[in-house]
């Protein structure tokens, strides 16, 4: 863990020399010397880092107490980057007024740099020592060894990354047919099929891919995760959701109204990763008995083939072995070439050979195989280049599967081990969204912008992700309309070894880790709570002063009844996930959250958090992420004058909090430069020329409530939202009509989004050239917009939900119009049309490839378009 503090330390040293650097000639000028000293120093120490560590691994253990020396000392210099900062803005913000303020602040800074010049004179001394005993011990400077192999080079955006998408079965084929066989099998004498086998066989990537073919045999399905730790109300609730159960019904007696509808129903239900049999004789209370009627299905998955032979009997079983020689190389084959179609024969022998003796070590296990192919595809394609991988995987390996996410993860660059290790902050298989993670990544400053860097540091923190993807250690779960990671997981596994490896090298914690270790406790640096208790831990344990990140995912909605401990100076990230549950009550946000100015992301989800944010949150010079969307709190209007927010998303329920009830706000400037995400803003509350000067953003989704938007999304001959992807428009008042003309015509708008809007395109010109995605919701639609939908060159995907045509009229014609026919048309989605009926000429859609149809049995598709439909 070393290398990843002293990363940090070099990224946050350059940021704050380039501060100095505009310093010249004032109080912290000289300080610039301090902090270059810092990042050489940081270098070197990397530099032999290396060859430290290959001592330990080949069993020299003395030098495993000068690692742990170089770790603290790294953590140190952190946290003195991390602290200079935020005294400096303090010293500033007490400074005296009128011409006694600047000799205030001199005399104030003074005494900041010199108590920082001790503090580097303390660092000095460690190093000096660091380095005899290093010297003693022979450990050399290995930076220019696989130098290309440490290096992160950020990748091109447009880049294809070959990646593992949750329902790949590549080995497993002849397993799923064998049970897709048995789930549609009417007469099957039982109703659970138990998928057992040891971890990393892709019990969960089998069973999830079933379920996914299967769903549409049954009336509805469901598929949770159960986990070592299970909280029964959650997975409960979660099914009730994904089956169907009304709201009012998962409100009150959520049990007994489940059990109920369920027994009404077919259904198939996955229950993934099951621990105990004592977890089962929970969750079969609300399941009804297996009856031949319904012939409804559970899917199970777990390690333990007594468990599943406990709920299912013996019959119940199928058990996946390691793949044979023959598998093991396919896959080993497809994950290496998938670009190749010539597969080995561009290669030499021995390289097959080599590759061939690489499968054998993974033992079978896909999840191995997966990783190493990943790892092989960062790297030439040479003997030299696959023995070394060969010679890292040993001779008599007793876990080949574990020594191999080892192997992985030391793989990877310094810069790509803090965000991979993050994922273990989450739980165990939650899916999270990538602009979470990758934003929480830039708020601890994981990456940084540089000066002369031109791209975006979203852009960079993304080109991570996909690398991530592309080595296999995190899976994909939803892609956006173009094609970019929107969600992604984690294998349980990889899961593991995140929490080992953080805990080890105290990156993270997870409740629980640090109890009994006071001096673990007090240097801290990343917190995890998955089921409570964080303000017992707080009122047990010391204060955390070194505490970064507290990410908080559990049905107890409290987290802030111990005021005092939100008192955590050095605080970067807090992220507090509190689903809906029958028991809870109003959570509001203390003042005492303006204590932690250092935030960089701070994101609320429940819809149990309610009422106003501080109004001092407006004081956070570096929140770049506020996410308070799916909650019911409020905040100050004031916050679109934080210069430095670059995500904004508030809830599309609650307005704004104001100092008048009448919304005029001619004393608040929109100055929002680097803004690029504003979500849930109702349009009311903006002026028109506001939105002119978000010049960098990229997605814009707005609550319409009043009449006119022309002035603030089409003002002529005015060059507005120039980087704008994504634009998304709903009127709140259902039954609201709008009868005006909106020029769409923004040069990169790729997806539009209007909801219970009636608007009139009429003008070829308003529309947005280059168009992928159109969605439509509870819109009518008439000839004229169906004609000008048809010109769009670019138009990949239609979605139509809810929408109706005019009175009198049920037939929705797709056929060519002149020269106009969807040219570039690949997916339709109809959602909740009963009585439609559809058609398409051979003109139309040439390239249409797939209609998705759900919630409207009655509708009617032409013979071309329904061997399209899924």
């Amino acid at each position: 863990m070393a290398e990843i503090l002293l990363t940090a330390v070099i990224s946050k040293s350059a940021e704050i020399a380039e501060y100095l650097l505009s310093q010249e000639g004032r109080c912290l000028y000289w300080l610039k010397e301090d902090i270059e000293w810092l990042q050489r120093e940081a270098r070197h120490i990397q530099a032999y880092l290396g060859d430290a560590n290959e001592k330990v691994v080949g069993g020299d253990l003395r030098v495993k107490n000068l690692i742990k020396d170089i770790e603290e000392l790294a953590g140190d210099m952190e946290d003195i980057l991390d602290e200079f900062p935020r005294k400096i803005e303090s010293r500033k913000s007490k400074g005296a007024l009128g011409c006694v303020k600047e000799l205030a602040c001199i005399f104030c800074h003074t005494r900041v740099s010199k108590k920082f010049s001790m503090e580097i004179e303390k660092i000095k001394r460690r190093v000096n020592e660091i380095n005899r005993v290093r010297t003693t011990f022979g450990i050399t400077d290995t930076s220019n060894i696989n130098n290309n192999q440490r290096e992160y080079i950020p990748m091109d955006r447009g880049r294809l990354f070959l990646h593992a998408d949750e329902t790949e079965v590549i080995g497993l084929d002849d397993d799923f047919n064998m049970l897709q066989a048995k789930l549609l099998d009417q007469d099957l004498p039982y109703g659970v099929i138990s998928i057992v086998g040891m971890p990393g066989m892709g019990k969960t990537t089998l069973a999830k891919k079933l379920c996914k073919h299967v769903y549409h045999h049954f009336e509805c399905s469901a598929m949770v995760y159960v986990s070592q730790q299970p909280i029964l109300g959650e997975i409960f609730l979660d099914i009730g959701k994904q089956v169907g159960l009304k709201e009012e019904e998962r409100k009150d007696n959520l049990e007994d109204n489940l059990r109920s509808f369920l027994k009404r129903k077919r259904y198939v239900i996955l229950l993934d990763d099951i621990w105990s049999v004592e977890i089962w004789d929970d969750l079969k209370l609300i399941l009804p008995k297996f009856d031949s009627k319904t012939s409804s299905k559970i899917i199970i998955t777990t390690r333990n083939s007594n468990i599943g032979r406990y709920i299912g009997g013996n019959c119940s079983l199928h058990v996946l072995e390691p793949l044979d020689s023959e598998k093991s190389v396919a896959l080993f084959t497809n994950r290496i070439f998938t670009s190749d179609n010539n597969y080995w024969e561009n290669a030499s022998s021995d390289l097959e050979n080599i590759g061939k003796k690489i499968v054998e070590r993974c033992d079978g296990i896909p999840l191995a195989i997966v990783l190493i192919a990943g790892m092989l595809r960062a790297r030439e394609r040479t003997e030299h280049a696959w023995n070394s991988v060969l010679e890292t995987m040993g001779q008599n390996i007793q876990d080949q599967c574990d020594n191999i996410l080892s192997v992985s993860y030391n793989d990877l660059p310094p810069a790509l081990r803090p965000c991979f290790l993050y994922f273990g902050l989450f739980p165990e298989d939650h899916e999270i969204p990538a602009s979470d993670v990758t934003n929480m990544w830039i708020a601890e400053k994981f990456i940084v912008e540089s000066i002369d860097n031109r791209r975006e540091v979203e852009d960079i923190a993304e080109d991570f992700l996909n690398d991530l993807v592309s080595r296999n250690l995190i899976q994909v779960s939803r892609r956006t309309f173009q094609g970019r990671i929107a969600s992604c997981r984690i294998h349980d596994l990889l899961h593991s070894l995140c929490i080992s490896l953080a805990r080890g090298s105290n990156f993270f914690h997870t409740k629980g880790d640090t109890q009994g270790d006071l001096g673990s406790v007090t240097r801290l640096r990343r917190l995890g709570f998955y089921s409570g208790g964080v303000d017992e831990f707080f009122s047990s344990c010391p204060k955390p002063k070194k505490l970064r990140a507290l990410l908080y995912f559990s049905e107890d909605n409290y987290p802030f009844s111990l005021k005092t401990h939100l008192n955590i100076k050095l605080l970067r990230v807090l992220s507090m996930h509190i689903p809906e549950s029958n028991s809870q009550r109003p959570v509001s946000i203390p003042e005492g959250i303006a204590n932690l100015s250092c935030l960089g992301y701070l994101k609320f989800w429940g819809p149990n958090f309610i009422g106003p944010m501080p109004r001092s949150i407006v004081k956070f010079k570096h929140l770049l992420t506020l996410d308070i969307e799916w909650t019911n709190l409020r905040i100050p209007f004031d916050v679109m004058e934080m210069k430095q927010l670059r995500h904004l998303r508030i809830s599309q329920f609650v307005q704004p909090i104001y100092m008048s009830a009448v919304p005029v706000f001619s004393s608040v400037n929109v100055l929002l430069p680097n803004l690029q995400t504003l979500i849930g803003m109702d349009v009311c509350y903006l002026k028109a020329g506001w939105l002119h000067q978000l010049t960098n953003l990229r997605k814009l989704s707005l609550n319409i409530n009043k009449n006119s938007i022309v002035e603030l999304l089409s003002t002529p001959h005015v060059a507005i939202l120039p980087k704008l992807e994504v634009l998304k428009l709903k009127s709140l008042l259902q039954d609201y009509q709008h009868d005006e003309q909106i020029n769409f015509s923004y040069d990169k708008l790729r997806k539009l989004s209007l909801s219970y809007m009636d608007m009139k395109i009429v003008d070829s010109e308003a529309l947005p050239a280059n168009l992928v995605k159109l969605s439509l919701r509870n819109v009518q639609l008439d000839t004229d917009q169906i004609t000008m939908t048809k010109k769009m060159p670019k138009l990949k995907i239609l979605k139509l939900r809810n929408c109706w045509l005019p009175f009198g009229e049920s037939k929705l014609d797709l056929s060519a119009s002149g020269s106009y026919s969807f040219l570039q048309l690949e997916v339709l989605h109809i959602i909740g049309q009963n009585t439609w009926e559809v058609t398409a000429d051979e003109l139309a859609a040439p390239k249409l490839k797939k209609i998705f149809v759900s919630h409207a049995p009655n509708i009617r598709l032409s013979d071309r378009l329904a061997m399209l439909s899924i």
